[in-house]
């Protein structure tokens, strides 16, 4: 399938999940600078989806993404937190400041919320999703789609620990959460 086709399959998808809209309008509420929400958010509900689960899967926590050169400060992001916890408190939230994350990841600079995601240990997990200002959906996805919707979990060329990639494979349990997965081995 195409780009388009599969970006367009996706936002169908994604519009199945009763919560969408709301979680996405709270986040849009704090007025991050380029935001999504990300990670398991998508990834479990598409793979719930593929396998036909009538249920979701439980979240663990709920990746909040945005970019902010301006204030590097964890303490805002544990503010932003707070704020979302407060009107909702179904999730964890974790709110990220993608401009300070390479820090921790002892990474040159992020260009962007997309760059970052590119750098994540799985390219299925590295999908977000963000409404604008007319509550049109639009994705991040810079590895692409193709892996998702094929059920694939292959480490992302940008991150270069293999031991920490497998062993976050095995210790989510992903391949007996969502039996039709397959785990690409590296070479």
């Amino acid at each position: 399938m195409d780009t388009e086709m599969l970006l367009e399959k996706l936002i169908k998808i994604m519009q199945t999940n009763e919560h969408l809209m709301r979680d996405l309008q709270l986040v849009r509420q704090l007025d991050l600078p380029n935001w999504c929400i990300a990670a398991g958010y998508v990834r479990n509900f598409v793979w719930d989806y593929l396998h036909g689960y009538p249920n979701r899967t439980p979240l663990n926590d709920v990746d909040v993404l945005y970019y902010d050169q301006d204030d590097l400060s964890e303490e805002t992001e544990k503010k932003f937190e707070v704020l979302l916890k407060n009107q909702l408190q179904d999730y964890n939230w974790s709110i990220k400041n993608q401009a300070r994350m390479h820090v921790r990841n002892h990474e040159n600079p992020y260009m962007s919320v997309t760059d970052a995601m590119k750098r994540w240990p799985e390219t299925a997990t590295a999908v977000g999703i963000h409404i604008d200002k007319k509550n049109n959906l639009e994705i991040t996805a810079p590895h692409g789609l193709n892996d998702l919707f094929d059920m694939v979990i292959r480490r992302s060329s940008y991150y270069k620990d293999k031991d920490y990639f497998y062993t976050r494979v095995q210790s989510k349990k992903w391949l007996e959460t969502w039996p039709k997965l397959r785990l690409i081995e590296d070479k």
